[in-house]
């Protein structure tokens, strides 16, 4: 099931939580080199992905998480951050560790497609890193094109040469149509 979340109060903090384990257990050595005690780094690496999911990402209205879960289990999510009218910027693509491997990612992907094409004509817009080539066949299965050889973050307005552009477009007036 895809469910497209635009209020904190839709989310459910430990499912998502779980999905993004993995990168949250990274991220304690980023955000708090200095714990020892790699539980409560967990505890306030996850306390502080909420905070930003919940003021920053959600709370200004521009923001989208969708996810696909199957069987009461969150697989796979996305950020959705309109920047502007028929602009959308995509990031934080992620699946479960144990659930990779089997498409999840790309379901997610091509449902978050065929919605906004039910919605009329749009750009799709992610950074991917270059040595993620899972993910860039991720996207390209799912209508992506390599459009510039740094990736553009529009929510921080920056490039990386580390990243490729990827982006979706439909700008055919038939693009409702075919959703």
């Amino acid at each position: 099931m895809l469910h497209r979340i635009t209020a904190f109060e839709e989310i459910d903090g430990r499912k998502l939580m779980d999905l993004y384990q993995e990168g949250n257990e990274e991220n304690t050595g980023y955000f708090y080199p200095e714990l020892t005690d790699k539980a409560l780094a967990m505890q306030k690496v996850e306390t502080d992905f909420l905070r930003y999911i919940e003021t920053e990402f959600l709370g200004k209205g521009n923001g989208e998480y969708w996810i696909l879960e199957e069987d009461g289990v969150w697989i796979s999510a996305l950020r959705l951050y309109l920047v502007r009218e028929g602009l959308y910027y995509l990031e934080a693509l992620e699946t479960h560790p144990d659930f990779r491997r089997q498409g999840y990612g790309t379901r997610l992907l091509a449902g978050v497609v065929e919605e906004l094409k039910r919605e009329g004509t749009f750009r799709l817009c992610d950074c991917v890193s270059k040595k993620n080539t899972a993910s860039i066949r991720t996207h390209k299965k799912c209508g992506f094109e390599i459009v510039s050889s740094a990736g553009y973050d529009y929510l921080q307005d920056t490039t990386d040469e580390r990243d490729y552009g990827m982006e979706y477009t439909c700008t055919s007036p038939s693009c409702q149509a075919q959703g």
